[in-house]
């Protein structure tokens, strides 16, 4: 059984929770155009992969948003990674505007900056340049720190109000919040799966349709298998198939980000699917009647669990 679907709030404030093990394998269960600072180079969900299986936050930057964080009590590093993740590949992305120049809408840097918006909260981070650039990536991220605490990141309440405002767009928001929480439980999250998350979390809204595989909405292994599809990993059509397809992990593994959750009366009568993102929570297409949500998995009714990244 899944419960009820839970808050961007809730989301973003379980961002640094552990991990969760696996304890059963088998039990039968119930079943806009943006105007801010962002500007996605390849759009919501379709986050760059920098070096396919690698981990999504390259040497070096996962202690610079660590550090950026700190500026502003309260701001989880882990949005800050989300970020940079979307707009460039925190840095790696050889997208124009990047590195040099400007994108199609006009932003600058790693962060994507409007020159206008770098300008009001331009901040020479430790080590940066002098004066500050948009394109060196250590201002970049602390002048987007500063930003999101002007906008009131530094509370949970008005998190996801200060991401919205970095880019204006709701499926933005959604998108960033569920990388947030997958960086908390797996910093070194890879890049194949930090790509199926943007999808799936940029899905979230979007109304169940059964047989439904993007066109209209989504099924539960229709939007598992777009996902992975969208991060390079072709999995089968439905649940069944795509948990006999996929490398099994054994009863008390530790459930990481990008894990397919299944559930039926039995592994040989799988009925549902979700993708988990971290701290117990999953995303899944639920049923007639429902959208794309996310939901905390009855952790009794687990059939099994696939890890696709590491087929």
């Amino acid at each position: 059984m899944v419960k009820a679907v839970v808050s961007l709030g809730v989301l973003a404030g379980a961002a640094v929770a552990g991990a969760v093990v696996i304890a059963v394998v088998v039990v039968s269960v119930s079943v806009t155009g943006p105007t801010g600072a962002g500007v996605p180079s390849t759009g919501v969900g379709a986050v760059p992969v920098p070096g396919g299986g690698g981990p999504a936050i390259p040497a070096g930057w996962l202690p610079l948003y660590r550090r950026a964080a700190t500026t502003c009590p309260g701001l989880p590093w882990e949005v800050l990674a989300a970020i940079g993740t979307i707009e460039s590949a925190s840095g790696t992305s050889t997208a124009p505007g990047v590195h040099s120049g400007a994108n199609a809408a006009g932003a600058e840097g790693p962060l994507q900056f409007e020159p206008a918006t770098f300008a009001a909260y331009a901040t020479v981070g430790p080590g940066g340049s002098e004066p500050p650039s948009p394109y060196d990536p250590v201002d970049a991220v602390f002048s987007a720190a500063r930003m999101l605490c002007a906008d009131g990141a530094g509370s949970a309440s008005t998190l996801a109000g200060a991401v919205d405002d970095y880019n204006h767009s709701e499926r933005y928001v959604h998108t960033v919040l569920t990388l947030a929480l997958a960086f908390g439980d797996n910093p070194a999250a890879s890049a194949t799966v930090t790509t199926a998350l943007a999808f799936a979390g940029a899905q979230l809204g979007v109304p169940y349709l059964w047989g439904g595989t993007g066109a209209g909405g989504f099924d539960c292994s229709g939007l598992t298998q777009a996902a992975y599809a969208h991060a390079g990993v072709t999995l089968p059509r439905v649940a069944q198939d795509q948990f006999d397809a996929t490398p099994a992990l054994a009863p008390g593994a530790s459930l990481e980000p990008g894990d397919l959750l299944f559930f039926g009366s039995g592994p040989e009568a799988v009925d549902h699917v979700g993708i988990y993102v971290g701290a117990g929570e999953m995303i899944d297409a639920p049923h007639t009647g429902a959208t794309v949500r996310l939901d905390h998995a009855d952790w009794s009714g687990l059939v099994g669990v696939t890890r696709p990244s590491a087929s």
